[in-house]
């Protein structure tokens, strides 16, 4: 009996001509296990999502969707909470409490069940899933399959009839992964339970499937069963036939028939009888070019890090060399170290012991590694997003580069075919399916053109035709000479790509190589095609190696798009040229500039002659100002010193009316002021020009679109002085406005400094109310004799 029937369903996404679902027709039976797969942005998490009204995307929908024979919008909340389970793919976004016992209990809680119901449902739960070794731990203590396995079973605690999940296993590493997967099918064989599956890591969901349901652009182009999936999509010549298993792929290429095998165990029995007729050759296994010898990037030498001071060492004695345009890749479980080795060499964490070191320069004293230096992808890439579509997201990245506007625009557009996300330019970020998401924080972190690549899981949620767009960005970069640093739980895609591959166990690399001699004899941590291989072609680690040996000439992969042109371009802001450092010239210059500074203080406070005393205090401003330029090296706030270039571009009209308001308008009011406002004049007139030179600055300066760290350091300068103003104004000869703005300058550029002077002047005028309420008055006498306004 059907316990889902789908007919003529589509759905559009707000603001999208196109149809994110067309026309679906399926239905799933009670007990079944079916498998939905396709190329990212395919709609299958969409799908997914429609099957739980809870869970449904706004948009517009048609179509009809049946649960247990009753049209689906007719069961109400608690009845679909408790009969449709939903796993998400970030295990993260699901737990909602501290503890574990917690959480297998929420559920049920918020359902109403009595306590003695809970206890019983919750330990039989636990017990099922072995949870009873870290039942009362924190959730924050656990590792990424934990977190799952507890998302899972806080959904089976509330006993559903249907069990939906959506890429559960992207995040976990591939023994968790299979122990998740396992789980599943226990679920499904022993309870019952329908499962729905959504997954990009086909090589353990097919075997467990009854059914497999391929689905592209929106519609479903095949659903059979798994042993037939693979001569279905062959024989479409379709890009989903090289994420089938291995075992599947190597028969598919090397025998005729309709139905094939799945498992290692299969296939490997298909490959011994095939071997018994046929001469398996291992001389015909394509070899590796040899790589060449260049100079280390990347060197981290006795590492050890630990979060706090009363946890243990979560890196232990690490040390890495990795050379110049290298691609290496770190494999290992969760838990391990992995990603904090990868923070460590990223500057963002800093050991306790040990240094890390990039490009010969220690990494701790490079405060410029990431303009252009090195571009790191976290493992979540929604970290990365700031913006409110994917457009002005990539934009953003780029708004320290002096660069026009429309050159940045070719640019993002260049980038964004690159990495397939050209359709979705004007989508929310966050509106992405995962893969999606992945591709445009890659496209984010390249368009900042990195010499050195971080990646953390870089593969996740990608299907596999994406994976070697991936992979032929990835060699163009290598060949541009960008290093690349891994972290992945993709053993496939290591072994194909990589260049050196190590293995992180408990806190330190235990093991490293050339992919071939590294996988090659592992149980777990290798490939479908080495285990099943093993006994016949050891030499094997690829499905072309196993096809290759068995006399089949494989086609040679055509390129796909990956123009890495852009890095060869002549760079906009040059990370060599770096702030100048503190010499011993320098510290003497400024410490004569700071004698002078004192000097001309002292006198000046006994000196009675007014003209003596400007001028003393105009040294001490020259006196500073000198030591602050040559002890603190001057940098731009957020930017590199950049090689000056000539332009042919006009001013634009708001450059026009800035120099427009500065060369008449204020000449014009200090004329006015003088000659027509008596002895307020000196109010009216600071106040007016204030404003006149602020309005036209904050025109540019707003145009230029400023980063939010710049405006939080500006706002606190600008607070500080105008505090300093009104609480030192007894003092007249203690100037905290002036020091303040002189050392905003210098440390942080001209423009900053004339924006705290400038917002400073203008708001603690208002704390000096006497004062402005006469300029007002002066104003509005003015306004009245001028415009004849008699209410005044």
């Amino acid at each position: 009996m059907e316990i889902y029937k789908i007919e003529n369903l589509s759905f559009t996404y707000p603001d999208r001509v196109k149809e994110n679902l067309s026309n679906i027709n399926l239905s799933v039976n009670k007990g079944e296990f079916v498998t939905i797969c396709g190329k990212s942005g395919c709609g299958k998490t969409t799908l997914l999502r429609l099957l739980k009204s809870a869970l449904t995307p706004f948009g517009d929908i048609t179509g009809n969707i049946f649960f247990d024979g009753k049209p689906l919008a007719e069961l109400d909340l608690r009845e679909q909470s408790s009969k449709i389970g939903f796993v998400m793919q970030n295990p993260d976004n699901q737990i909602v409490t501290d503890k574990v016992w917690h959480e297998l209990a929420f559920g049920l809680e918020s359902l109403g069940c009595s306590t003695p119901e809970i206890r019983t449902r919750v330990s039989e739960m636990a017990s099922f899933f072995g949870i009873q070794n870290w039942f009362h731990k924190k959730v924050t203590e656990l590792s990424g399959g934990q977190k799952q396995l507890l998302n899972l079973a806080s959904v089976m605690v509330m006993q559903p009839t249907v069990l939906i999940l959506d890429e559960p296993t992207s995040q976990l590493d591939p023994i968790a992964a299979q122990e998740f997967l396992k789980t599943l099918e226990k679920i499904n064989r022993e309870l019952g339970t329908t499962v729905i599956l959504t997954e990009h890591r086909l090589e353990d969901a097919f075997p467990i499937s009854d059914r497999i349901v391929v689905m592209d652009r929106g519609t479903v182009i095949s659903d059979t069963t798994p042993e037939r999936t693979g001569s279905v999509l062959k024989a479409m010549n379709h890009e989903m036939y090289l994420a089938i298993p291995a075992p599947a792929r190597i028969y598919g290429a090397v025998s005729k028939g309709d139905e094939y095998p799945l498992t290692v165990r299969d296939g490997r029995c298909w490959l011994e009888a095939f071997a018994k007729n046929n001469k398996l050759d291992s001389t015909l296994i394509p070899k590796k070019c040899e790589s060449v010898e260049a100079d280390t990037v990347i060197e981290a030498k006795d590492v050890w890090f630990r979060y706090e001071k009363d946890l243990p060492d979560t890196v232990k004695g690490l040390n890495i060399e990795i050379k110049k345009g290298e691609i290496y890749a770190i494999v290992g479980g969760n838990g391990t170290g992995k990603t904090t080795a990868l923070s460590l060499i990223a500057g963002l964490n800093r050991p306790y012991r040990g240094k890390v070191f990039v490009k010969g320069e220690e990494i701790s004293k490079n405060s410029s590694i990431f303009n252009g230096v090195m571009g790191v992808l976290p493992q979540n890439p929604q970290a990365l997003f700031l913006k409110k579509t994917v457009f002005l997201d990539l934009q953003e990245i780029m708004s320290d580069m002096k660069i026009s506007g429309e050159e940045k625009e070719n640019r993002v557009l260049n980038m964004a075919k690159l990495c397939r996300i050209d359709g979705l330019l004007d989508s929310h970020p966050y509106d992405l399916s995962g893969g999606e998401q992945q591709r445009a924080a890659l496209a984010k972190v390249l368009l900042k053109k990195p010499e050195i690549l971080l990646l953390d899981e870089p593969t996740k949620g990608m299907d596999a035709h994406f994976k070697e767009i991936f992979a032929d960005i990835l060699y163009d970069l290598k060949k541009s000479g960008v290093t690349i640093l891994m972290v992945t739980h993709d053993i496939e895609f290591c072994a194909e790509y990589a260049d050196r591959c190590a293995m992180f166990f408990d806190g330190n690399i235990t093991s490293s190589g050339e992919p071939r001699e590294f996988f090659s004899g592992k149980s777990f941590y290798t490939t479908s095609a080495n285990r099943m291989a093993r006994t016949t072609i050891p030499e094997a680690v690829l499905c072309e190696d196993v096809i290759a040996a068995c006399g089949v000439k494989t086609e040679k992969k055509e390129k796909t798009y990956s123009n890495t042109d852009f890095y060869n371009e002549e760079k906009t802001v040059n990370p060599s040229e770096k702030p100048p450092k503190i010499t011993l010239k320098r510290i003497i210059g400024g410490s004569i500039f700071l004698a002078l500074f004192a000097l001309a203080c002292f006198f000046a406070q006994r000196e009675e002659n007014q003209w003596i005393k400007a001028l003393l205090q105009f040294v001490s401003i020259v006196g500073i100002a000198g030591a602050l330029m040559l002890l603190i090296p001057q940098r731009e706030f957020g930017r590199e010193f950049e090689i000056p270039q000539k332009s042919n571009k006009k001013l634009t009209k708001r450059t026009l009316a800035a120099a427009l308001l500065i060369l008449v308008a204020i000449p014009l009011t200090i004329y006015l002021g003088v000659n027509h406002l008596g002895n307020r004049k000196y109010y009216f007139i600071s106040l007016i020009i204030i404003l006149e030179t602020m309005i036209p600055f904050m025109m540019i300066f707003e145009s230029r679109k400023p980063e939010a760290r710049e405006l939080v350091i500006i706002s606190t300068l600008c607070a500080i002085a105008v505090a300093g103003r009104s609480a030192f104004f007894m003092l007249p000869q203690f100037k905290p406005v002036v020091a303040l703005v002189i050392i905003s300058g210098v440390c942080f550029g001209g423009e900053t400094g004339f924006l705290v002077g400038a917002v400073t002047g203008f708001v603690s005028n208002f704390f000096f109310w006497s004062e402005s309420a006469y300029a007002l008055a002066d104003v509005c006498f003015w306004y009245n004799r001028l415009f004849g306004w008699h209410s005044v």
